[in-house]
């Protein structure tokens, strides 16, 4: 049979004519014959030219110049890439750095690991891939059960210092997460026996300490903040209706937190909209004094018990409670008592939509309204320590409110009887707060401390030097201490005051 030429630009069919046009080249295609022509360029280029040919091996040219490989293409495109990227990534390390002592490296972020780039230079930055070091020392290894390594003079025995010392470093990464010990290991650090046991004694105290800290912070009432126990007492106290809910706090100070409540009812009894829930706090060190009040009271000086501490705080809210009973008695502006269990006193709010009340101190009041509120106060001292036998012992612009015009007593906790052996000390001192406060407010007709402690103290006390009226009163007081020691032996009885919840959650 004949061969038949088929022309590749025109076919002969029976219907004419027809170009035949040849197919479209892929860019690997396109990219490979350009890479086989410059190959074969060069080749016939030490072919023409004797004198390169001969200094050539020609033997170590690849006999199969393959190009038709798009992966080993695109490896090396890549690879140009990822060059590129970690020289301007050292360039950016550089600039950042600068010439601070510390120094931030890139190093996660190259593209090329710094074995396979053969073509950094010496002067750039020295990549110190500690992760692939081939030079980092690994992790002592321990001796064998025979507890000697080598025979002869070579043997080593696990007592060796060098080996003792390694052994110790790796031992460091025990100790507790917040001890840093840094990378001793990778410095081929040695620590002797006594080091590594001073180390692990300071460890071990500062665990202790640490949970120390932490337990009596969990257990005592902090600033805007109540322990496991109080935050228990006040759930139940919303459990049992007392009140609807408990918001924020109000107000702190160095013996107790105030929070806001709404109120609910309780046994027929019906609870103010608004209270004031006065949690004491259940530690002595921001009012270490509070024993001088207590244990020289006859109300509660058998109770007194300086061992238990918890049960102090509750005698200190129990007292403020009967003061407070005995106040509203008389007529005198205070919170009543709505409720006391153990610590946690639930008074009336005195305010308005959870705002408390202004201190007097802070309230912004015309020269009408302070005069008003100094007559006031001097007949509340009058009142507490005539009719209710009580001195506020800590009368200031900071335990007073204004509220409706009106000067409002708070903060009794403290309050003694006038036979306390401090009683008028106690007194002079109030007087002496109120009368510097309203003189310095603009009040003309504010009378000195000594005669406001004459007018409600009733006595007649002469002296214009302080020394001396205080060598009075405390003549007095030395006087009244066997009148004290009768009045001890009384029973004192709580059947006047508002209910007290029972301790049957007792701790």
């Amino acid at each position: 049979m004949d061969q038949v030429t088929v022309s590749t630009k025109a076919v002969k069919s029976p219907w004419g004519t027809q170009n035949v046009t040849a197919p479209p080249c892929s860019l690997a295609d396109v990219m490979s014959e350009q890479l086989a022509k410059q190959i074969q360029e060069e080749s016939s280029c030490f072919t023409t030219c004797p004198e390169l040919s001969e200094n050539l091996d020609l033997t170590t040219l690849p006999k199969d110049n393959d190009t038709s490989s798009d992966l080993m293409l695109a490896q090396m495109l890549q690879m140009e890439f990822d060059r590129e990227f970690d020289t301007q990534l050292r360039r950016e390390e550089k600039k950042f750095n600068g010439d601070s002592k510390v120094s931030i490296s890139f190093e996660n972020y190259r593209m090329v690991h710094p074995f396979e780039d053969s073509d950094s230079s010496e002067d750039e930055v020295d990549w110190q891939d500690t992760r692939h070091d081939p030079y980092r020392l690994e992790k002592p290894t321990t001796t064998p059960k025979k507890g000697f390594i080598g025979k002869g003079k070579n043997i080593t025995t696990k007592h060796d210092e060098v080996v003792c010392g390694r052994k110790n470093t790796a031992r460091m990464d025990n100790f507790a997460p917040e001890v840093h010990v840094g990378d001793g290991i990778g410095m081929d650090l040695k620590l002797s026996n006594h080091v590594y046991n001073a180390l692990k004694r300071h460890c071990h105290t500062e665990q202790r300490r640490s949970a120390r800290l932490h337990e009596k912070k969990e257990h005592s009432t902090a600033e805007q903040a109540v322990d496991s126990k109080t935050r228990i007492l006040m759930y139940k106290m919303v459990n049992m209706g007392i009140l609807e809910n408990i918001n924020g706090c109000i107000s702190t100070g160095k013996e107790s937190v105030v929070f806001h409540a709404l109120g609910g009812s309780f046994e027929e009894m019906i609870v103010p909209e608004e209270c004031a829930l006065k949690v004491f706090k259940t530690t002595l060190n921001e009012f270490k004094n509070r024993e001088e009040y207590i244990k020289d009271d006859y109300r509660f000086k058998d109770r007194f018990s300086k061992l238990n501490p918890r049960k102090i705080i509750r005698l200190w809210a129990e007292k403020e409670m009967h003061n407070l009973t005995r106040m509203k008695k008389a007529g005198i502006p205070c919170p009543e008592v709505i409720v006391l269990k153990k610590h946690i006193l639930v008074m009336s709010f005195i305010g308005r939509d959870q705002v408390p009340a202004p201190k007097l101190k802070e309230a912004m009041l015309s020269s009408e309204d302070i005069k008003k509120a100094y007559y006031q106060v001097v007949q509340m001292m009058q009142q507490l320590f005539k009719e209710c036998n009580l001195v506020h012992a800590d009368l200031s612009e900071y335990n007073m409110l204004w509220h409706d015009g009106q000067v409002w007593l708070i903060d009794v906790s403290q309050s003694v009887e006038p036979t306390h052996p401090h009683g008028l000390e106690f007194l002079f001192r109030d007087c002496r707060n109120v009368a510097t406060f309203f003189q310095k407010a603009g009040v003309a007709e504010a009378m000195s401390m000594y005669e406001l402690f004459n007018t409600v103290s009733g006595l007649q006390i002469s002296s214009e030097s302080e020394a001396d009226f205080l060598a009075q009163i405390e003549t007095m007081e030395k006087m009244n201490e066997d009148h004290v020691q009768r009045r001890s032996k009384k029973v004192f009885t709580t059947c006047d005051g508002p209910p007290l919840l029972s301790d049957d959650d007792d701790d």
